[in-house]
């Protein structure tokens, strides 16, 4: 028989933010051999959002009554943020009938532009400080700044108020928002992460359908200020939501060898060229969301039916963030981001040749549904490409280049549409989807080898 073997736990205290493990070993006639090893927790904005350092150890649950909750507040943020920012059709077909008509649609255009391109483009240091532990506070701040730069818009006379208030402010805030949920639900989810990740996709969907409606409804009976002011109210408690719910479930990481910010994992040809993809398909992704409500009241369509045009292809899109989730799961992201986003291209061709009411709507359905599949599964291939802990770095790199395609691309074609028509301008957005789902097939066939 061995002699008898005793074993002591010795923690330092959590002020410090350190754990001890160690091993005691007795043999008899000999003295007591203690081996410590302490582990540094980093510090966060805040204690109570970093859970504990075994959990964070441990494979992500894929469930559970706590993952689940992080899923629904990510749902909420992307209600406020992505779903708001979607709706921009709506705003861009009033503002070309009523505040703004002296205008250039292109030059409206670029309201949009900035929020979308906004959305993504603080992903390069809001995911930095996310690694770091900067979540909670930049949260709370982002919401407030949301909810008062849309109810401070009905306060916007002429164009470079709505630039600043509802471009850069709403920009801003919902990209502060964003980027890092993308993250936090990665931590939560493997195995069915793609599920988790359309279920938080399909907030934007469900933001741009119910948004629209809403200014529609609202417009006539309470007038353009009010109805900025409802909007307001919506925002604020389903972000109040999202801040109660949300929480990270891994402790953060340590700055990179390359200081706060480091572009190291350009070295990864895969990650390289899919990052070039996202910013090719966005120079195109939403050139019908913005201008399919203008175009359809050119053709002589009802104003009650060109508004909401926009909302059926947000809710199509909801139907296909979660078909991606569900089908990504099985056969991998990017095997589904491919052909349903080479048929937005096809859609995008078609569209400015379709003369009716059934057509419009026909396109919308078939687009928002490929959009939304392929809205949802952005971050996918980009997750399993390094460290876990420095997921919210890589996420954020691919989010910032893709924000310059989402910035160009609805002004530029603007300008195409009003030079050329609206069939070339169908024709160079297709095209730059098109292209982007070439460089995808590239970024497949690079990480098929890596493997």
């Amino acid at each position: 028989m061995y002699p008898e073997t005793k074993r002591s736990t010795m923690v330092l205290g959590a002020t410090t933010a350190a754990a001890a493990h160690e091993k005691v070993y007795k043999k008899s006639g000999e003295p007591i051999v203690v081996e410590v090893k302490p582990v540094p927790l980093a510090s966060g904005d805040a204690e109570d959002e970093i859970a504990p350092l075994q959990e964070g150890n441990e494979p992500p649950p894929d469930g559970g009554l706590r993952a689940w909750m992080v899923v629904f507040g990510a749902f909420c943020s992307s209600f406020t943020t992505f779903g708001y920012i979607n709706a921009w059709g709506v705003f861009q077909a009033f503002y070309e009938q009523n505040i703004l008509r002296n205008e250039p649609g292109s030059t409206i255009a670029w309201i949009g532009s900035v929020q979308y391109s906004l959305l993504f483009l603080p992903g390069l240091i809001v995911g930095r400080l996310f690694d770091l532990g900067y979540f909670r506070v930049n949260l709370i701040w982002a919401s407030l700044l949301l909810v008062l730069s849309i109810i401070l818009v009905p306060e916007c006379k002429v164009y470079w108020h709505f630039v600043l208030c509802q471009g850069f402010a709403t920009g801003i805030a919902a990209g502060t928002i964003f980027g890092p949920c993308i993250a936090i639900v990665t931590q939560w989810f493997n195995k069915r992460r793609g599920l988790a990740l359309g279920l938080f996709t399909t907030g934007s969907a469900a933001g741009g359908t119910v948004i629209p409606i809403t200014v529609r409804t609202l417009l006539p009976r309470i007038g353009f200020p009010w109805t900025m002011r409802v909007l307001g109210l919506i925002v604020a408690v389903v972000q109040l939501m999202a801040i109660l719910t949300l929480k990270r479930r891994t402790p953060p990481g340590q700055t990179s060898s390359g200081g706060f910010l480091s572009f190291g994992c350009f070295k990864s040809a895969p990650y390289s060229v899919y990052c070039l993809s996202t910013f090719t398909v966005f120079l195109g992704f939403y050139t019908l969301l913005t201008y399919v409500t203008t175009t359809a009241t050119s053709l002589g369509l009802p104003e009650n039916i060109s508004f909401y045009f926009v909302a059926i292809s947000n809710a199509s899109s909801g139907l296909g963030r979660i078909f991606a989730g569900l089908v990504a799961d099985r056969y991998g992201a990017l095997n589904v981001m491919i052909p349903l986003t080479a048929i937005c291209g096809f859609m995008t061709y078609a569209w400015p040749f379709a003369k009716t009411e059934g057509q419009l709507i026909a396109i919308c359905i078939i687009y928002g549904f490929c959009t939304g599949s392929y809205a949802a599964l952005i971050p996918g291939p980009v997750i399993p490409m390094g460290d876990l802990k420095q997921v919210g770095h890589r996420i954020g790199i691919m989010l910032t280049l893709l924000a310059f395609g989402g910035l160009l691309g609805p002004p530029v074609s603007g300008r195409v549409y009003s030079v050329y028509g609206l069939k070339p301008m169908g024709f160079f957005a297709g095209s730059m989807i098109l292209f982007g789902v070439t460089l995808m097939c590239v970024a497949r066939v690079l990480l098929s080898r890596k493997k």
